[in-house]
C-alpha cells in the first residue's frame, strides 16, 4: 500500500478529492494530511475524513526539522501540495528527491512563481486576454513553480470570461486530473 501525505493551506477541496478517490482503493491510501494555517478548513475536512492532520508555524518548517519529522514517520511514497502557498524547504526536498508534486493553476511556465496562486493567476490570464489556461501538476524544486512538467491539462476562456468563472473551471480539471496523476506517479514508482 502506498502512502500519501498531503500539504494544503486553505478550504483543501482538492485534498479532499484526493483523499476520497483512494478510500476504496487498495495500492495507494492518503495518511497524512499538514497545513501552515490551524484555522485552514483543509484539517476540519481531514478530520471528518479521519485522517492524521496537524498544523505548523514558520519556524517549524524553515528552522527546525519537525516537520520532516512528521512527515518521515508517515514513510510517504509521495508528498503532494495541493493548495500549499509557502516556498518547500530544502530538508524536506533533499529526503524525497522526485517524490514531491505540486498543482499549479494555470499552464506553466506562464503565470508561475512566488505570489502566482490562486485568484492573483485568475485575475492575470483573464486580464492578457489569454485564449486558454489550465493545471500544471509538477515536481517541486526550491524555487517556485520550476519543477519538471509531469502532467497538464487545458480549457479555453470565454469572450466573457471572469476570474471566478475561470476559478470555476481550473476547479473542474483539478478534480478529474490531480487524483489519476497521482495514481499514475505511484504506479511507475
Amino acid at each position: 500500500m502506498k502512502r500519501i501525505v498531503i500539504f494544503a493551506s486553505g478550504s483543501g477541496s482538492n485534498a479532499q478529492q484526493i483523499t476520497e478517490f483512494f478510500q476504496d482503493r487498495k495500492d495507494a491510501q492518503v495518511v497524512q494530511i499538514l497545513s501552515n494555517k490551524n484555522t485552514a478548513k483543509v484539517l476540519e475536512r481531514a478530520n471528518n475524513l479521519k485522517i492524521s492532520a496537524f498544523s505548523f508555524n514558520r519556524s517549524a518548517f524553515y528552522d527546525t526539522d519537525q516537520v520532516l519529522n512528521l512527515v518521515k514517520a508517515t514513510q510517504p511514497d509521495l508528498i503532494v501540495l495541493a493548495g500549499f502557498l509557502w516556498l518547500f524547504p530544502q530538508n524536506i526536498i533533499e529526503a524525497y528527491p522526485g517524490k514531491i508534486i505540486n498543482i499549479h493553476p494555470a499552464l506553466l511556465p506562464a503565470y508561475g512563481g512566488k505570489g502566482m496562486y490562486g485568484a492573483n493567476v485568475h485575475k492575470a490570464v483573464v486580464a492578457a486576454g489569454e485564449k486558454e489556461s489550465g493545471i500544471t501538476i509538477h515536481e517541486v524544486t526550491s524555487e517556485y513553480d520550476k519543477g519538471t512538467i509531469l502532467f497538464q491539462a487545458k480549457t479555453q476562456l470565454e469572450s466573457d470570461e471572469t476570474p471566478d468563472s475561470l476559478a470555476a473551471k481550473i476547479h473542474e480539471l483539478e478534480y478529474e486530473h490531480f487524483p489519476r496523476v497521482i495514481a499514475e506517479i505511484l504506479e511507475k514508482q
